[in-house]
């Protein structure tokens, strides 16, 4: 007897989520969602889901393509996994991550690179890490038309610079440098801005000054949205799991039992079993004996 198909129940159209969006959820003091997403069936999912908006992460190049870090990643394989990531979500926003080198030599770079997201990969937005340094890139991009998530704390791309993955505005001095960082991007025109591993406190004294929506992620409840590496969220990656993560599913230890229990029916020739197996009528078979 063959497995009933599952049943998928379409979610409710939803109108597209925008920039105006984010700022209209700040105004209202409505949290916004926003996960990772490198594929079209997880980007599909989240959609389906309701989450508000989708970043196609350069942490691409640790969950999916194995690096230690995020420097690697491309921009040929960014914008091919946007590309996946926009087929499956048509009403989350969509933020490309600009990788590291792809902005930092030229503005010239940065604003040709940055429309590609938006030309070649159905991106919506980009984002880029830094601070007061990045003000110029910020003015040149959006001067273009292309929307711009900001991104301050701790800065993956800068982790040498960094000493790592450390926490970043633990000291009077470096708050003060953060929230200087933040109204100058503001200023610049980036229309939100992610704080990354940052003292609650202040996270939320940032997001009190300023009139686009922050998006945390280790930063505390008090910004105006959250963020998570999706395969973090899902127990997927396995190599270590940041203190600020919330699991809310272990699919490494799910999918590790799944290809144990399968190598073991193969190996007992369990499967396939008759339900899987495509049969051929007697007189046929017969017929074909009979011509052998």
């Amino acid at each position: 007897m063959s497995t009933p198909a599952p049943v998928f129940i379409a979610a409710p159209t939803r109108k597209k989520v925008t920039t105006l969006t984010f700022r209209q959820k700040k105004e209202h003091s409505e949290p916004i969602s926003m996960l990772t997403a490198y594929d079209y069936p997880t980007a599909l999912a989240m959609d389906q889901a309701g989450i508000d908006s989708i970043l196609v992460g350069d942490s691409l190049a640790m969950v999916v393509l194995g690096y230690e870090n995020t420097l690697p990643v491309t921009m040929d394989e960014m914008l091919h996994h946007a590309r996946a990531v926009a087929r499956g979500a048509k009403s989350a926003l969509l933020v490309g991550d600009m990788p590291f080198m792809s902005y930092q030599v030229s503005v010239e770079d940065a604003v040709r690179n940055a429309g590609r997201f938006l030309k070649e990969a159905g991106m919506d937005a980009v984002k880029l890490e830094g601070g007061h340094e990045r003000a110029d890139t910020v003015r040149a991009i959006t001067s273009a038309g292309i929307p711009v998530m900001g991104h301050i704390g701790l800065t993956p791309q800068s982790i040498h610079q960094l000493g790592g993955f450390r926490a970043q505005g633990k000291t009077a001095r470096a708050a003060k440098r953060l929230l200087e960082d933040a109204l100058i991007l503001e200023e610049a025109g980036c229309f939100s801005l992610v704080l990354e591993s940052v003292p609650a406190r202040l996270a939320r004294l940032i997001s009190e000054r300023l009139s686009i929506p922050t998006i945390g992620i280790g930063a505390g409840a008090g910004c105006d949205g959250q963020v998570l590496v999706a395969h973090d969220l899902l127990g997927l990656f396995d190599r270590f799991t940041p203190k600020f993560v919330k699991q809310y599913a272990n699919l490494n230890g799910e999918m590790t039992r799944a290809f144990n229990e399968y190598i073991a029916d193969v190996q007992s020739r369990a499967f396939p079993a008759p339900e899987h197996t495509v049969e051929m009528a007697d007189a046929e078979w017969d017929s074909l004996l009979k011509e052998l």
